[in-house]
């Protein structure tokens, strides 16, 4: 077959599809073959010869020449071989051009249809592989529909999803709206690759402040850290390299003009900006802003920490709904209990009752009954109930046979004593003080 638009097609195929002109090829040598042997028999004998360049195209069956033919898809008759070629002989392999009109129109249209399907799927394996490669970048896209809860997005090159639970809650879509969003996968399905983005994650946030602020993307500032309410608030935490650089300035931007620009993106979204730095005592403190923090004891081991703040500034470093404490303590990766200076002297008064006790315990000397207090146990109970595992947690009782002393300890003295009523030794306490 001679065709001058062979070249043309296979060419408009691929820069259509955007797949490789060389598996084009290959993938109508293969449809070929199909309808070969869907018309002749499906044996293995079948070859193609395609070249693109010159726009010629044939199909070719190697046959073996014989006396009487068992197999026609395989065997060629002496007579009709030497039409072919005089110089055949009896077992001989010929190699005859197959005619395509002989093909049948059922065998053409199967060898069109894996054409079609194989240039799909080659299109499809490709825009995974670019978008596979994509993860952790920022996408946009328009919304083509809504379909249960999720936003199903046009890339132009793919079709991509902003799941329910990836939306801020908010915010509401309609067709031809252009979405912003973080790809954080990109899943194989029957109708070709879907890419998955969320604008509630962290990490949108982190790059929309590295796309707005070019200290970032120039590494003289840096992001240690990203949390977020999605829609409702957030905190990030940056430092920068160079001291003449001010952080929190770059992020900020001339008048608020590159935070607002994140703010609007999120639909409103109030944004903290914390000044990072490698002291979790000071760092605590900024991450619980606008509140003013009075004192912060951590504790490196539990990487918890106590704040204790004024009366008056309570509500505001807890935040509605507990939401400034949960915030700062993501952003930090501290558990933070936050109370006045007045609970603080309560809890102290507590934690000392409580190390005289445990000290009257046999074998537990009073810097064990510290650890024991300050680790977070309130009564003989709780540490003669105890897991071995928990015990060893506490300063000075790293060993297993040491956290198993205690353990028991504990429990002889329950059994001869019982348990001590904490409350009422401080109020007795209190009360012969107010009677003296």
């Amino acid at each position: 077959m001679n065709n001058a638009n062979i070249v043309e097609a296979l060419g408009q195929i691929a820069r259509e599809k955007n797949v490789n002109r060389e598996l084009v090829v290959q993938t109508l040598a293969d449809a070929l073959i199909s309808a070969a042997k869907r018309h002749y028999g499906n044996t293995e004998n079948y070859e193609v010869d395609i070249d693109a360049v010159q726009g010629k195209m044939a199909v070719y069956a190697r046959k073996t020449v014989v006396e009487e033919v068992a197999e026609p898809s395989m065997e060629i008759l002496l007579a009709e071989a030497r039409s072919i070629d005089p110089h055949a002989q009896l077992g001989s392999v010929l190699v005859q051009q197959l005619n395509f009109a002989d093909f049948g129109r059922n065998a053409i249209q199967t060898a069109k249809q894996i054409l079609i399907q194989r240039v799909r799927e080659a299109e499809r394996e490709r825009i995974y592989d670019e978008f596979i490669g994509r993860v952790g970048l920022v996408e946009s896209g328009t919304v083509q529909q809504i379909s249960h809860g999720d936003i199903i997005l046009n890339l132009g090159r793919a079709e991509a999803a902003v799941p329910y639970k990836e939306q801020i809650r908010r915010e509401r879509y309609r067709q031809g709206d252009a979405v912003r969003g973080y790809i954080y996968e990109v899943l194989k399905s029957s109708r070709g690759p879907q890419v998955l983005l969320s604008r509630t994650r962290p990490e949108f946030l982190r790059k929309l402040f590295a796309t707005e602020v070019p200290e970032i993307a120039e590494g003289l500032v840096e992001i240690h850290g990203v949390a977020r309410e999605p829609g409702e608030r957030a905190k990030i935490a940056v430092s920068s390299s160079d001291e003449r650089v001010d952080p929190v300035g770059a992020c900020v931007g001339v008048k608020g003009s590159r935070v607002q620009a994140i703010v609007r993106e999120l639909s409103g979204e109030r944004i903290d900006i914390v000044p990072w730095i490698d002291e979790p005592d000071i760092f605590i403190s900024r991450a619980l802003s606008p509140a003013t923090v009075v004192r912060c004891i951590t504790d490196s081991r539990r990487r918890h920490a106590v704040v204790i703040v004024e009366a008056e500034q309570l509500s505001l470093a807890i935040g509605k709904g507990g939401q400034n404490t949960k915030l700062a303590s993501q952003l930090t990766g501290w558990g933070l209990d936050i109370i006045t200076d007045e609970q603080y002297q309560e809890r102290r008064a507590k934690q000392e009752k409580y190390q005289q006790v445990f000290h009257q315990i046999a074998g537990i000397s009073e810097l064990i009954a510290l650890s024991l207090t300050t680790s977070g146990f309130d009564s003989i109970a709780a540490i003669s109930e105890a897991d071995t595992e928990l015990l060893q947690t506490v300063p000075g009782l790293e060993l297993a046979e040491s956290a198993q002393r205690v353990k028991a300890a504990a429990a002889a003295y329950l059994a001869e004593h019982g348990e001590v009523d904490i409350e009422a030794l401080i109020a007795a306490e209190e009360a012969d003080q107010r009677a003296e």
